[in-house]
């Protein structure tokens, strides 16, 4: 398929599409308090002591990785989640119609790790190439939060994946370091809370009413407040 490869409208890795707080430390106090484990690319909510629903099962794929599905028919509305992506290979699109024009395109994504997506109502096709099968999201799932993450793990659902806090990433040799701040997964550029492109220590404060963390290209992150 032709996708493979585009560029991602909205927050690329390695562009900064607003302005974000410096993330350099001023201090260089050691990572502590993380007991918790970590989350990693693979983590999915509701994972670890979960209240309910069958042990260990797997999800079911809402669907593949791979084609393109139209909205309401093959894809119904709502959030979906891709894991596992490792080879740099998964692309997703959300497209208004199916004229494959570029002003067709309302978000796009070049995934490592793990993507979250909202498919809204008023979308007409969602387009996946080289990804994993997606599932769907419960918004009620619930799980024991991590206190550090992969730093190349993608995105994290705040509450279910990650807990919020205070988190630093150190030994980041280049601005290849890029988190977001996001308030959903519908990933339009006012999807974004705060962002930035990081070289040497990266500090970010994850608030309890943020959406999702994503984090890409960083060392890994641990939770320090």
């Amino acid at each position: 398929m032709g996708m493979k490869g585009k560029i991602a409208l909205g927050a690329v890795v390695g562009f900064v599409v607003i302005g974000a707080v410096s993330a350099n430390a001023g201090h260089d106090s050691k990572d502590g308090g993380t007991k918790d484990s970590s989350a990693t690319a693979d983590q999915k909510p509701g994972a670890g002591r979960s209240s309910g629903g069958a042990k260990g099962a797997a999800k079911k794929a809402a669907f593949d990785g791979d084609g393109d599905f139209t909205v309401g028919s093959d894809v119904k509305p709502g959030t979906y989640r891709t894991t596992g992506n490792t080879d740099d290979m998964c692309y997703w699109e959300r497209d208004k119609d199916s004229s494959g024009e570029m002003n067709s395109t309302l978000a796009n994504d070049n995934v490592t790790g793990t993507s979250y997506v909202t498919v809204k109502a008023t979308d007409k096709l969602f387009k996946s190439s080289g990804c994993k099968d997606w599932e769907a999201v419960d918004p009620k799932a619930k799980g024991t939060p991590a206190a550090s993450m992969a730093g190349d793990g993608g995105m994290f659902k705040v509450g279910p994946d990650i807990a919020p806090g205070t988190y630093r990433s150190t030994g980041n040799a280049d601005d290849s370091c890029y988190w977001e701040r996001t308030k959903d997964a519908e990933h339009g550029l006012d999807s974004i809370i705060a962002n930035d492109n990081v070289t040497g220590n990266a500090v970010v404060t994850i608030r309890s009413t943020d959406a999702y963390f994503k984090t890409t290209g960083c060392g890994k992150w641990k939770k320090t407040a």
